[in-house]
């Protein structure tokens, strides 16, 4: 005899989606504002920085002496804040991915100081993880008291899409992440009902950011004249190796995360870990300083103006300046500094085998390291594939992820747990 199974929830029509719109819009447009505004002002500082202040006395704005002392003061004033600001700027680094539960409004101010310092003071760090905190955090306080009765999960989305968003300037970078969380997360209606109001906050925050600032992930590398088999062959190749080096500074952050905690003392902690960061600095290059996406321009521009070793070298420091900025508390992001290691590595094997295409080994070597620090796969592809802006290596990326993907699945990921052991 037949049983009634039960009712599943109704699915979302116009009348319910609708309504979504303004609030998405609002979200999206204010996440976009915060982005710019935490990147404006860690701008004029940068500019204060490495430039007013260096000529100011007399001493070379890339010179060896300069990183370290900078990067030793940055850490210094970010332990401070981290310290002195009430909530602390948040909870541990370590600990936090690029969308997590929503954190007290009261973490904010000390957050985003934390992280414009950083972004200014050249720690190898991006703007992402913070910004989309303290985004999440405003959407959700304002949101409950706006609109009690909605789910805590709704602020939460728009904040994370409005902010990724404005990141990548446009809303296809959300929806894809989104996607690969909603996938997991059985609710009513189809993958597009959940997805309209991300979509709409997403749509906004690019287009707010796209309209101010006008940011662009090209970075105008040699054309490619179209798949041959040997491009297939180096994207097995070095998409594999690119992954197996993220995987190395995966498995490196929790013994770094440890020693740094071994200090005792954040300020201290901290200060030392800039001091390691300008050390690094002085060995590796300007170049290998800041989040890395001016930085990345400047390598990509000009393929074969650096020898195999020095992008070798560049690669290698910026490896260990991620997981060094990462571990010690600095506030920040890794998909920045993980793509100039990709590109910094593409370009290595370009001037290691000049018989591989530096557009095809370029994108292979970002959609590899991708993968092992944020383990987001259709983020990955999506970052690969915009750097060059052309559709028709779009193929060959998709085979390259494959063995990359069969690398890092399953194993543990650039984030800890409370006890500091890994997450997978």
């Amino acid at each position: 005899m037949a049983t009634d199974s039960p009712s599943a929830s109704p699915s979302p029509s116009w009348r319910t989606l609708l309504p979504l719109v303004v609030p998405s819009l609002v979200v999206g447009v204010v996440a976009s504002l915060v982005l710019l505004g935490v990147d404006e002002l860690a701008g004029l500082l940068q500019d204060v920085l490495w430039k007013t202040l260096p000529d100011a006395l007399g001493i070379g704005r890339h010179s060896s002496l300069w990183m370290i002392v900078m990067l030793t003061a940055t850490g210094l004033a970010v332990g401070l804040v981290v310290r002195q600001v009430p909530g602390h700027a948040g909870p541990d680094p370590a600990t936090t991915g690029l969308v997590d539960r929503p954190l007290p409004p009261g973490v904010v101010p000390g957050l985003l100081l934390a992280s414009a310092l950083a972004l200014a003071g050249g720690v190898s760090l991006g703007p992402e993880n913070p910004i989309t905190a303290a985004n999440i955090a405003l959407a959700y306080w304002l949101g409950r008291k706006v609109a009690p009765s909605a789910p805590a999960a709704l602020w939460l989305s728009l904040a994370a899409a409005g902010t990724i968003g404005a990141l990548f300037g446009t809303p296809v970078a959300a929806a894809l992440i989104l996607t690969e969380t909603f996938a997991a997360q059985p609710g009513p209606g189809s993958l597009w009902d959940r997805l309209f109001g991300p979509l709409v906050a997403a749509g906004a925050g690019g287009l707010t950011a796209v309209l101010i600032e006008h940011p662009t992930f090209d970075l105008s590398l040699p054309n490619h004249p179209g798949a041959r088999w040997t491009d297939a062959l180096a994207a097995l190749v070095i998409a594999p190796v690119a992954a197996a080096l993220g995987m190395a500074a995966v498995y490196a952050f929790p013994y770094a995360h440890r020693a740094f905690n071994r200090i005792g003392r954040p300020v201290l902690a901290l200060t030392v870990g800039g001091f390691l960061l300008g050390l690094l600095g002085a060995l590796g290059g300007y170049l290998t300083l800041f989040k890395g996406l001016s930085e990345v321009k400047t390598l990509a521009s000009d393929p074969d103006g650096w020898s195999a070793g020095q992008f070798a070298l560049m690669c290698g420091v910026k490896t260990v300046a991620l997981v060094i900025s990462a571990a010690c508390g600095f506030r920040g992001g890794r998909i920045f500094p993980a793509v100039f290691i990709g590109v910094s590595l593409g370009l290595f094997a370009h001037a290691l085998v000049p018989a591989v295409h530096p557009t095809v080994a370029v994108v292979c070597g970002v959609l590899g390291v991708l993968l092992a620090i944020t383990r987001q796969g259709w983020l990955s592809l999506f970052t690969a594939a915009v750097l060059a802006a052309d559709p028709n290596l779009l193929p060959l990326l998709c085979v390259a992820v494959l063995p990359a993907w069969l690398l890092v699945t399953g194993r543990p990921k650039m984030q800890l747990g409370e006890d500091g052991k890994a997450l997978r």
